[in-house]
């Protein structure tokens, strides 16, 4: 069963056992500390869920549906940095976000545009990094809190690149660079050689790519990068790292999934039911 009604339970703030009917933690006060009989089934989901693969497959499924929407786009390559990219239709359907989709109010854009990408190229190149960084960023802050830390940085780079007027933007590569900075918070923290190591192997690589980023032809949105490099840092101030997880990072990481599916569903309603 996923729901336990009886037995004990261990805290979601805490960590320690209490009943699983306790109206609130026998130390540290925290009310329904099982989360409802709730928290020993999501530990184990969230400890079975591999996200760079279910992000790999709703960015890939994204992809296709936007060919699919437009297909005439396929023939409007005009470099290679354009090959296979969906129409701006197609996308703003999905849920690309940007000042303009700001400006209409439509805020859960942050979300679904960090599964959207405009090219194939874009997609491969982000997918890669993220399979690249997944198992690092995991092994470091735990399956849950990897999930708040890409999903919080993507979104936050969005804002921050809305705020300033970005008229569309779209991509992974946000909450990519979010993951940078969470290693690189992590490297200091650590601190002695291997910290510092973490911390010159992933703040190399996140200077070399935002510096890329500035070269004519790629079109890249570096307040994005840079949003998201400050949302994964602060993110992993925030949860920490290096610490086993409790049930508040489950119950964070939940959230954003759930907060993610409810913004694509928005997306298609509003493109196509409303």
């Amino acid at each position: 069963m996923f729901r336990k009604r009886s037995g004990s339970i261990l805290c979601y703030a805490c960590g320690k056992l209490n009943r699983a009917d306790a109206p609130a933690c026998f130390y540290c006060g925290r009310r329904n500390p099982g989360l409802w009989g709730l928290a020993p089934g999501l530990g184990r989901w969230m400890g079975r869920l591999d996200f760079a693969g279910l992000v790999t497959v709703v960015a890939v499924a994204a992809y296709v549906a936007s060919l699919l929407l437009d297909p005439g786009s396929l023939l409007s390559a005009r470099s290679p940095f354009d090959f296979l990219a969906p129409s701006g239709l197609a996308l703003e359907h999905l849920g690309m976000t940007g000042a303009e989709p700001w400006r209409q109010g439509r805020w859960w854009t942050v979300l679904t545009a960090i599964y959207l990408h405009g090219s194939l190229l874009h997609l491969v190149f982000n997918l890669l990094w993220i399979r690249q960084m997944a198992s690092d960023v995991e092994e470091v802050f735990g399956h849950a809190r990897f999930i708040v830390i890409f999903t919080v940085s993507g979104a936050l780079g969005f804002v921050l690149s809305n705020f300033v007027g970005v008229p569309y933007t779209l991509g992974a590569s946000g909450a990519v660079f979010g993951l940078f900075g969470a290693m690189v918070y992590y490297g200091r923290q650590r601190g002695g050689f291997f910290g510092q190591a973490v911390l010159k192997q992933y703040g190399t690589w996140a200077l070399v790519i935002f510096v890329l980023g500035f070269l004519p032809g790629f079109h890249v949105n570096n307040w994005g990068h840079g949003g998201g490099f400050a949302g994964g840092f602060l993110a992993a101030l925030v949860l920490g790292g290096g610490r086993s997880e409790h049930g508040t990072h489950r119950v964070l990481a939940a959230l954003c999934l759930g907060l993610t599916a409810a913004a694509f569903a928005l997306a298609l309603w509003t493109a196509f039911a409303a």
